[in-house]
């Protein structure tokens, strides 16, 4: 299972390589949103109305990750759709600086406080999961219930050595590296070639390796590069066991590993100290759970929102 989860992590980094700053962001829905609403870390647009919905997509992904889900949502919820500062071809904003993870709490903190959203459904990828547990964490009235798709209380422990626990100090000079070349890379332009060796990996369709190639042009490095760092040095599994919020975990997997047989034991022991979780599993899929398998992770976020 370690050298199947280590390779989609080094596909997941590899995806943050250089990107031109200057690529048009993705159309995002086609339905009709409300105006961008600009944050410090964050931007929000929100499409529907009734009880709050709240979708944070992962690392270098824009809000367009949530196309094929948001607008079913949106028929009987408020969905929110958040855009992390500097995804999506947009500006950085407060993300040139370090904080990014706490600015983005901060950021929902203050919107959910402001819109009286208090008691919201939040569903998060890959980093944006590991936000919404910050989030519970910190805030706890915030959110109701929580998905998470695809994420690890540390993600740091894909990196390690078998039979090696590693502490965010004994990752951080290793991710500051990564960091920095990452953040160097900055204003040039990666090949298609390139671009095609960086998402490998993430995903095992065709339509959501294009997608995706167009994802990692827009980003700017310097943003995921922090980002990254923030990703790898954050460790929430102290702080799991006393989250009290129910969360429902879904998670990947396929025939070419992690297989079914992998992926079970593995996220059940990362999560083992939930004291309120429900597992999900969408097979013939990779990371990006929601293009690889979009009708099957549309049924699993619905029901999830009906609280089935």
């Amino acid at each position: 299972m370690m050298s199947a989860r280590k390779t989609a992590l080094i596909a997941a980094l590899a995806l943050l390589l250089p990107a031109t700053p200057t690529q048009a962001a993705p159309t995002g829905a086609q339905v009709a949103t409300t105006a961008e609403l600009r944050l410090p870390h964050i931007s929000i647009v929100t499409m529907g109305k009734g009880s709050p919905v709240i979708l944070i997509p992962g690392l270098a992904s824009p809000r367009a990750v949530w196309d094929d889900v948001a607008p079913e949502l949106a028929k009987t919820h408020r969905v929110i759709l958040v855009q992390v500062n500097g995804f999506g071809g947009d500006d950085p904003g407060a993300n040139l600086q370090p904080g990014i993870l706490d600015g983005i709490v901060a950021d929902l903190d203050g919107y959910i406080a402001r819109e009286k959203l208090h008691g919201a459904l939040v569903i998060g990828h890959s980093m944006g999961g590991l936000v919404g547990l910050m989030l519970a964490k910190a805030h706890p009235a915030d959110l109701a219930r929580l998905m998470i798709v695809d994420s690890l209380p540390y993600f740091a422990v894909l990196m390690a050595p078998p039979g090696i626990d590693p502490t965010p100090a004994m990752v951080a000079p290793q991710a500051a590296k990564m960091r920095d070349a990452i953040a160097a890379s900055y204003g040039t332009v990666p090949s298609d070639a390139a671009v095609a060796a960086q998402t490998r990996g993430l995903a095992i369709k065709p339509a959501s390796i294009a997608r995706m190639t167009t994802w990692a042009k827009a980003a700017d490095p310097r943003v995921t590069a922090q980002a990254m760092y923030e990703d790898l040095t954050t460790d929430l599994r102290q702080a799991l066991a006393s989250i009290t919020t129910p969360m429902t975990l879904l998670y990947p997997w396929n025939a070419g590993g992690p297989t079914k047989a992998m992926a079970d034991p593995f996220y059940r022991k990362h999560y083992a100290t939930a004291p309120h979780i429900t597992y999900v599993d969408i097979g013939d899929s990779a990371h990006m759970v929601m293009l690889d398998q979009p009708e099957a992770f549309k049924a699993a976020v619905v029901a999830f929102v009906a609280g089935k």
